[in-house]
């Protein structure tokens, strides 16, 4: 005789959708400069330092150029320049058919919602990750590639003490302002690396609230984020990223919204939609550092 006391069984689900480990929010957006314009274009003027000059004696003609040479009757005026971001569109979405959502405990149109705007928020990060070392537009129709000047490592070494000490004197011989904090965007493997060094381990460098946690808030005077979306220039490489808020523009034309609506052309199937209007440019070359190291442990 056939047992099918299986067939009796009871299945149990859960009532909440269960989002797997991901990125939920932006960690870069709130560390770059920001503006919000419903325009397809935002032009950042910028404005080199000039110097003065030792005047030549009494009722000398006034200096009418700032242009940072010093020299006496200069009529250049001071140094003017633009950088420019054109917006783009990006979207995601998905289908779900009726039948689905009646045969379901939970709403899928919901948990889809928060699934794709977490995907939108961490769209930010690329946008802004994928336009710090890119050739920045000039707002004439010309590119300004990144200055190698700004650039420590070669792709050989992986992080250290010393490779934090050379991003913070090429910032102070930039003169940039001391009180600009300066963020430092690394991946969970240089993480790992610098938690092995003492400068970070020990109490007489770090808080006890540092140690404890494992986060590393203000360390050499940076804030410290993790992200696992920067880009690995080669095999085995990664760019790291030093910048201050004002490294960085991002145009905001559009934020990120959501559309839930029926499609009559596909059998009244719900349709879930986000879109963003961004773009980023990167606005002043000094305060970025690109840090290019090793993508290892040793």
């Amino acid at each position: 005789m056939a047992i099918t006391i299986q067939e009796a069984y009871i299945e149990t689900f859960e009532a909440n959708v269960r989002q797997l480990a991901q990125q939920t929010r932006s960690r870069l957006r709130d560390k770059v400069t920001e503006v919000n314009k419903q325009s397809e274009k935002h032009n950042w003027d910028r404005l080199a330092q000039s110097s003065a000059r030792l005047k030549p004696g009494p009722r000398a003609v006034s200096p009418s150029g700032g242009d940072g040479s010093g020299a006496v009757g200069s009529t250049d005026g001071l140094s003017w320049t633009r950088r420019n971001t054109v917006i783009q569109t990006y979207d995601t979405g998905e289908v779900i058919e009726p039948e689905n959502i009646v045969q379901m405990l939970i709403d899928p149109k919901s948990a889809s919602t928060k699934n794709l705007v977490m995907n939108m928020q961490r769209t930010v990060d690329d946008i802004i990750i994928g336009k710090c070392f890119a050739p920045a537009n000039d707002g004439n129709g010309g590119t300004v590639a990144f200055p190698t000047s700004q650039i420590v490592g070669d792709g050989t070494g992986i992080i250290s003490l010393d490779t934090v000490l050379q991003v913070k004197e090429l910032f102070e011989t930039n003169d940039c302002d001391p009180d600009d904090t300066i963020t430092m965007v690394i991946s969970p493997r240089q993480k790992h690396v610098l938690m092995r060094l003492l400068e970070v381990t020990s109490a007489d460098f770090q808080n006890a609230k540092a140690l404890a946690t494992g986060y590393m808030p203000n360390w050499m005077g940076m804030d410290w984020v993790v992200s696992n979306r920067l880009i690995a220039p080669s095999v085995g490489e990664i760019d790291c990223i030093a910048m201050t808020k004002s490294a960085m523009g991002l145009h905001v034309a559009g934020d990120i919204r959501s559309r839930v609506a029926e499609r009559p052309d596909m059998s009244f199937a719900w349709q879930v939609y986000l879109m963003l209007n961004m773009d980023a440019v990167r606005v002043e070359d000094e305060k970025i550092v690109r840090v290019h190291l090793k993508d290892a442990l040793s």
